[in-house]
């Protein structure tokens, strides 16, 4: 895709994430890397429902703003888990309902929050690691998202929400939904008997 397509698609997400909720006010952040190896971010404060293709970030994968608005301080993390991933062409971050509930429970298992239940976030994303919780913006949450990076798929942030790849914003987004539809599962079974995946069925789904 060029650069130009690339910008209209991350409107469209954006405008599809804030219409059906997945978004609220100017919280969360996209991102993706162009063909010239630089990323396309969405702006601090933005609201991905009036995101303007036009207005988007250009970043340098050193950090360095090159055109747009000013980008979000989080696209600090995006530049982490490119820089450590070759395999990971966008990042969608959201605080969306379900993830971000999941984010605040105390005892979670910090190398994998979704014990393997259904096949899908197993074949699309496969463990979830938990990321400690830090103040938004600060410098640890990269440093931390670095050393995941070359494992994992996604990621929760402690109090704070989802951070998910792709190999595309597309699929990063679709990644995304299929994490919070996983989350929203868990709270409706809440305390009733789950049948978790066997490992044996884990490893046939890998």
């Amino acid at each position: 895709m060029t650069e130009q397509e690339l910008r209209h698609e991350m409107v469209q997400i954006g405008a599809s994430l804030f219409s059906r909720g997945y978004a609220t006010g100017s919280a969360g952040n996209l991102s993706l890397l162009l063909p010239d190896g630089n990323l396309l971010a969405t702006p601090t404060g933005s609201c991905l429902g009036e995101l303007q293709e036009d207005t988007l970030s250009v970043v340098t994968p050193q950090g360095e703003w090159l055109s747009g608005n000013k980008p979000s301080k989080e696209v600090t993390f995006h530049r982490a888990v490119y820089q450590n991933n070759p395999q990971c062409k966008a990042i969608v971050h959201l605080h969306c309902h379900y993830l971000t509930a999941l984010s605040c429970l105390q005892g979670l298992d910090t190398k994998n929050c979704i014990r393997p239940f259904t096949p899908y976030v197993v074949m699309r994303i496969g463990d979830v690691p938990v990321v400690p919780y830090y103040r938004p913006g600060d410098q640890r949450i990269a440093d931390d998202l670095a050393k995941l990076a070359p494992h994992y798929n996604a990621f929760l942030l402690a109090n704070h929400g989802p951070v998910v790849t792709g190999s595309s914003l597309r699929e990063a987004t679709y990644n995304t939904e299929e994490l919070e539809e996983s989350a929203r599962l868990i709270f409706t079974l809440n305390n009733r008997e789950i049948r978790y995946l066997t490992s044996d069925e884990v490893h046939e789904l890998r």
